[in-house]
């Protein structure tokens, strides 16, 4: 039965929220699950995040290769495994982000992306995006007051062209993103989030 499922949006879209919530929910329902973020959840993909995010400004492509680096070890130590076990792999953040911000905002070749995120994917795609959709304007006022990271402090354009990238992927593959007004409140959206896992587990199981 297993499932993977990832979770994508700008910044202060409240995905890293939502994604922490079904997995508690999953766990509550017995469902064996695995929660991931990326970059991160490994040794070298804390590394690598760490320089990402608060380390210095580095070359689209090199930031593009650093992202993958670390989905690469993430796939092949956690993801795959968990899969193979049966379980439910829960992904905060995946390769939509990379297309929708190195892509689509940084201005790097879409078919390179993709093509790089296949190699370090080996071509794993998620069973089901959930897009938690909100203006920029208000991701980045929910970030206001803290600490915020290298691509927080981006000028409001760059995140415009992110939330873009985003509703044109899903606009290309509705059928396996689920978007969700993220202005609607926290309940809510979890709802809406469970409604959609919960036919997608019963399908699982019928053809698992």
């Amino acid at each position: 039965m297993s499932v993977f499922i990832t979770f994508e949006g700008v910044e202060g879209s409240g995905k890293s929220l939502q994604s922490r919530r079904l997995s508690r929910k999953l766990e509550a329902a017995s469902v064996p699950v695995v929660h991931v973020h990326e970059p991160g959840s490994t040794p070298l993909g804390e590394k690598l995040a760490r320089l990402l995010k608060l380390g210095p400004e580095v070359a689209p492509l090199s930031e593009l290769l650093m992202f993958n680096a670390a989905r690469a070890e993430l796939v092949e130590k956690v993801v795959r495994p968990a899969l193979a076990q049966g379980k439910v792999v829960v992904c905060d953040r995946f390769t939509d982000s990379t297309i929708a911000y190195q892509g689509y905002a940084r201005g790097l070749d879409l078919a390179i992306v993709r093509e790089i995120n296949e190699i370090a994917t080996g071509g794993l795609r998620p069973d089901l995006t959930v897009l938690l959709d909100v203006p920029v304007a208000e991701g980045l006022a929910r970030k206001r007051g803290k600490h915020g990271d290298r691509f927080e402090q981006e000028r409001r354009s760059f995140h415009e062209k992110v939330r873009q990238g985003y509703l044109e992927l899903a606009r290309r593959e509705p059928r396996r993103f689920l978007t969700i007004d993220g202005l609607q409140g926290k309940s809510v959206i979890a709802g809406a989030v469970w409604r959609r896992i919960s036919e997608l587990l019963a399908r699982a199981k019928v053809t698992g």
